[in-house]
């Protein structure tokens, strides 16, 4: 597997930008400059995350988000300087 992080990934199966290998590897997420554990989805070239709101859900049991834009930094958190 290549050093770097995807440019896009989804924590969501059913999401086309779902990589299991990336997740089970560990992704680590800086969002402006702030280390953020609450990601759902990122999107490194387009700068946005999209974060869980709380512990809130919709109808069908996925947790509500909100997109946020900026630097987007992820890294795999088995790098040494991860």
């Amino acid at each position: 597997m290549t050093q770097t992080p995807p440019d896009r990934l989804s924590n969501d199966p059913r999401s086309p930008y779902y990589d299991e290998e990336a997740l089970v590897r560990g992704i680590g997420i800086r969002f402006k400059g702030v280390e953020r554990t609450n990601v759902e989805e990122y999107c490194v070239s387009e700068g946005w995350v999209r974060v869980a709101v709380g512990k809130t859900v919709d109808r069908h049991g996925m947790p509500l988000t909100m997109k946020l834009t900026g630097a987007v930094e992820p890294y795999f958190r088995d790098d040494a300087r991860g």
